[in-house]
């Protein structure tokens, strides 16, 4: 039936499984009265707090300053951006470029892949300037997504509509976002094209209309197929598989129209075994030209000593079990395809496979991983720094969330997929003081689209990286080959990296 589960999942309880993690001293005795005991708010507290405030200097200075400015760019801390400077001392061989954009659509993880992908391809051929086709990649991710999101309409028919499932798939059926283990079923069965071949069109940089529009019409099509499902069983009279070709039959002439709308909008890119011809120059001025089919394209650019598919996902993810391996149910783009794992393991473990970086990057190999890219950083600088700015001395406030307490609660998820690209190591113990990012928000943001990210901020707000099995510990790669897997629900902050990247 597919990837995901189709019998009902215990998913993990990720307040219990690290029982022994402290949230602090618990409150055991009440010594004071409320000044509002029926939980109102009291104007003698605004009183209480004002005569405070006023008492502040600290406050007063801030009031001062920050009623009529951006309290986020008048914080900046100077010394961040004296510190850390767009120089690194392990860099890629081949700069590659142009810097790519994603615009006003959640695509970063195609970028991110894409970016990661060329390298290979603008070695072997003596290019400038290169891209592939994030928008080819897009046409597949989300055809087979709706495809997706009706096989589970299909799967979950006898569901109420009010279930929390049900209600969570239909509020998120055709996201932008993806995952890693997503992006090597779309490369293993789509293969790959360069831009000029299927380039970008409006709604490929501006997702939103399209999303829109498909979602009311999937959400309209699963209703069509619980209803005929529903007839069905009620009927008596079919076995469940004729129930089940029936359904899939009239979900196929139902995907008929997201195509319609889908290839209008975004254009017919070409089948994976269709011949196309690319014509480019080199960065000598000379013509070359390749003919074949996008999988044809993928294997013979394909990294051959850290394959695609030979790679995984580790994370960290401190609110559940390390050297456990992890899968999100009901995740995922192409049915019956490479299921979303993610190996959980110390943030130690994700900076040791970053210390790979030197032959990685030497053997022209980037690195992709997701992160929290919102969090202590500043788009115009590019700089990511949990010292970035002065909020705790400005407001006299203390910002205590753990990283597992930061999941818990919502503050922060896997929302963004980058590239590093190079490494700044501290002479004197060889170890990473920053990274440099590779972003696709365009040049006009960091260093001409390039990010620095401190170490420190790395322990705080990425959550995972992709390595491949020959540089990751024999222990984790073991733990990934195997077959118990923990399910996390579908909501779960670790799911998919979606940010959606609007210039003002």
């Amino acid at each position: 039936m597919g990837s995901a589960p189709s019998k009902p999942v215990q998913y993990v309880n990720v307040e219990t499984v690290n029982a022994e993690e402290k949230r602090g001293t618990p409150f055991t005795s009440p010594s004071r009265t409320p000044i509002s005991a029926d939980g109102s708010l009291s104007l003698n507290n605004i009183s209480n707090w004002e005569a405070a405030a006023e008492a502040s200097a600290k406050t007063q200075l801030a009031r001062a300053i920050l009623s009529h400015s951006n309290f986020k760019d008048a914080l900046v801390r100077r010394d961040a951006l004296v510190t850390n400077v767009h120089v690194f001392n392990t860099e890629l061989d081949l700069k590659t470029g142009p810097i790519t954009n994603q615009k006003s659509s959640g695509r970063c993880w195609l970028f991110a892949t894409t970016n990661v992908l060329r390298y290979e391809i603008m070695k072997k051929l003596n290019l400038k300037e290169f891209q592939l086709s994030q928008s080819y990649l897009f046409f597949w991710d989300k055809l087979n997504k709706a495809n997706y999101y009706l096989e589970l309409s299909i799967q979950e028919a006898g569901r109420p509509l009010d279930d929390r499932l049900i209600d969570h798939l239909a509020s998120d059926i055709i996201s932008d976002g993806g995952q890693w283990d997503m992006v090597v079923n779309l490369l293993e069965n789509y293969g790959v094209i360069p831009l000029s071949v299927f380039p970008e069109s409006t709604h490929s940089s501006l997702s939103g209309p399209l999303n829109r529009l498909l979602k009311t019409k999937l959400r309209e099509h699963a209703l069509v197929l619980r209803e005929l499902s529903s007839s069905l069983r009620g009927a008596g009279k079919a076995s469940d598989d004729d129930i089940v070709a029936a359904l899939r039959s009239k979900k196929e002439e139902l995907l008929g129209e997201v195509y319609r709308v889908m290839s209008a909008t975004l254009g017919v890119p070409p089948q994976p075994n269709d011949k196309f011809v690319w014509d480019y120059y080199d960065k000598d001025g000379k013509a070359g030209r390749w003919e074949g089919t996008a999988k044809q394209f993928y294997a013979a650019f394909s990294n051959k000593q850290y394959p695609v598919s030979d790679s995984f996902s580790l994370i960290n993810d401190p609110r559940n079990s390390y050297s456990k391996l992890y899968t999100v149910d009901k995740l995922g783009n192409v049915w019956g395809g490479r299921p979303v794992l993610y190996v959980n393991t110390e943030i130690e473990n994700l900076k040791n496979a970053c210390n790979h970086l030197y032959q990685m990057l030497k053997a022209g190999q980037p690195v992709f991983f997701g992160c929290d890219v919102g969090q202590f950083s500043e788009s115009s600088s590019g700089i990511m720094d949990t010292k970035l700015f002065e909020y705790e001395n400005a407001f006299d406030i203390s910002l205590s969330l753990s990283k597992a307490d930061r999941l818990r609660t919502n503050e922060s998820a896997m929302t963004h997929a980058m590239v590093i690209s190079g490494v700044h190591l501290d002479p004197q113990n060889g170890k990473p003081l920053r990274y440099k990012v590779e972003n696709s928000w365009g040049e006009s943001s960091g260093e001409k689209g390039f990010f620095v990210m401190t170490d420190r901020w790395f322990d705080e707000f990425v959550y995972q990286v992709v390595v491949p099995k020959t540089l990751a510990p024999k222990e984790l790669v073991k733990v990934f080959e195997s077959s118990e897997k923990i399910v996390l629900p579908p909501w779960d902050p670790m799911v998919s990296l979606e940010l959606i990247f609007q210039r003002a």
